[in-house]
């Protein structure tokens, strides 16, 4: 399969992660909190990890946007951007999976959603200067 493929196959599950993530939040009742959650924080990874794969770089098995970001930072110190949005977003990667202390509310999740949207427009904003390699 050609880079190209493989990059467009990220974002594709990414936007879908983001797409399920508005919808449950607009639709369902009670509300998921922490699903809706998680899906932003798998938004961000994938498109994080796309952005690697474009540069020809084995992402990672990780959940950490901080440490991905700092692998695209080297690539392309623009990420700096989205810093604090990716740190936020972290949290969410692991903990909505198990009962925890820690207790998604309404709030973290119009948080987790708006930072997903900014990383989105980020992206959609950088695509050219991001990808023009792929």
């Amino acid at each position: 399969m050609q880079h190209k493929e493989i990059v467009k196959q990220w974002i594709d599950l990414a936007d879908m992660d983001l797409a399920l993530s508005q919808h449950s939040a607009k639709t369902m009742h009670p509300t998921p909190h922490e699903i809706i959650c998680f899906h932003c924080q798998q938004f961000t990874e994938k498109y994080l990890k796309a952005f690697l794969i474009s540069k020809g770089i084995e992402p990672p098995y990780t959940h950490d946007l901080v440490k991905l970001l700092s692998l695209c930072e080297a690539e392309n110190t623009v990420f700096s951007e989205i810093k604090e949005r990716c740190a936020v977003l972290t949290e969410y990667g692991v903990q909505p999976h198990y009962p925890a202390d820690m207790r998604i509310n309404e709030d973290d999740m119009k948080r987790a959603l708006h930072y997903a949207e900014v990383v989105k427009s980020f992206f959609l904003k950088k695509m050219y200067e991001l990808f023009e390699t792929t």
